[in-house]
């Protein structure tokens, strides 16, 4: 299976108008995947006898005023290129000056960016595709009395923009790309590469219904916990959140306990996953919960680790032995402090959002790499025999 994807994913054409076009927050990342796509493209360039390419990043700024309008500089041509545009709207990392002031870019300041970057084209490119892996106001997808639809408004935008596709991973909830039923809106999902990531640092775990479940923290997160029990082969249990609806805390109704339904956990590896870690009070509070349930190692996942409150008290659970690991990918920005932490577990998807857009740009479905049970059940089989 793993000679099917490189064979079928990497370049058998040559794309020479594709271009990539990255925020700053996000160009780290588009440089590894674009790491990739060079590579692949001058083996294939190489056979048809085309020009090699150095890069596909196509030089671009987002400079500020003092005052903090922005704008958006594109410094190469772009006319009929298929473009591709990294967003990371979560990248708090990322400063502008405004009236004097030292100020953190916020996701609307992220999303604006987008929106001119995509003006800068001006409207001379073929193809435009937004790589957004973690959806700007993805939390806020549905109505609950008088509130916007943040989500739903900007996938419109970006259509009404011209954006043929969105790229988006584990989205918070995928109806939302019914605002926008004309543009291709493609969720994918970490589930092979956050396996690998867990085998890879914990070889000796034991992957049967004796010794591994899968849990759910919520009902939301059902779906894709169903899935990783079901590709392993083990039980799934739930925790369903019992939450207060007569007040409204930080944007939300307060969680006022956590009700587990399901098999004992005593003895056994447990594996939590979840879309988002943002304060992560709810899953550690999880956690412990399972603990007092005589639980043995639990591993918790997220796709996106944002640890908004900083991880001060994810080490102080580590060392109480709460949890083993925080599993999570590198889609968007995390603590630079993280990469020390020997309770967190980076899963590295570059060359997975390489294979997408080789795929993309020849035209090609992406069909398997949006279910990968081949490729997992490959990896499960290794790691058994290993």
């Amino acid at each position: 299976m793993s000679q099917y994807f490189d064979s079928f994913f990497k370049f058998d054409t040559v794309p020479d108008r594709m271009g990539i076009i990255a925020q700053e927050g996000a160009l780290d990342f588009a440089r590894k995947v674009d790491h990739y796509l060079v590579k692949w493209y001058n083996t294939a360039a190489m056979e048809k006898g085309f020009e090699q390419k150095s890069t596909f990043i196509i030089d671009s700024h987002c400079p500020r005023f003092t005052t903090g309008d922005g704008k958006a500089i594109i410094t190469e041509s772009v006319r009929g290129k298929d473009l591709y545009y990294f967003c990371d709207t979560n990248n708090y990392s990322i400063t502008y000056n405004m009236y004097g002031q030292n100020v953190p870019m916020s996701p609307d300041d992220h999303w604006c960016d987008l929106k001119r970057l995509i003006m800068a084209s001006n409207g001379k490119a073929d193809r435009l595709t937004v790589v957004m892996p973690i959806l700007y106001g993805g939390r806020q997808h549905r109505r609950n009395g008088r509130e916007s639809l943040d989500c739903a408004t900007m996938l419109q935008e970006l259509y009404q923009m011209g954006v043929k596709d969105v790229i988006t991973f584990d989205a918070h909830d995928p109806r939302v790309q019914n605002a926008a039923p004309m543009m291709g809106f493609d969720n994918f999902f970490a589930t092979y590469q956050v396996l690998k990531a867990l085998f890879a640092h914990f070889p000796e775990v034991v992957i049967d219904k004796n010794s591994f479940m899968v849990i759910s923290p919520d009902e939301g997160a059902m779906g894709r916990n169903m899935y990783y029990a079901s590709t392993l082969g083990v039980d799934l249990g739930m925790f369903y959140k019992r939450r207060d609806y007569s007040t409204i805390v930080n944007g939300r109704n307060p969680i006022v306990a956590h009700e587990y339904i399901g098999s004992s956990v005593m003895g056994m590896d447990v594996f939590v996953a979840d879309d988002i870690i943002a304060t992560g009070d709810s899953i550690l509070k999880l956690a412990r919960e399972l603990k007092e349930k005589g639980a043995n190692r639990i591993f918790l996942c997220a796709t996106f680790a944002l640890f908004t409150e900083g991880i001060s008290k994810f080490r102080k659970a580590y060392d109480e032995g709460l949890f083993t690991a925080v599993i999570s990918t590198n889609l968007t920005y995390t603590l630079p402090q993280l990469d020390d932490c020997e309770w967190f577990v980076k899963a590295d998807l570059s060359k997975f959002i390489a294979y997408i857009i080789s795929a993309c740009a020849q035209n090609k479905s992406v069909g398997v790499l949006t279910n990968p049970l081949d490729k997992i059940n490959e990896l499960l089989e290794s790691h058994r025999n290993n």
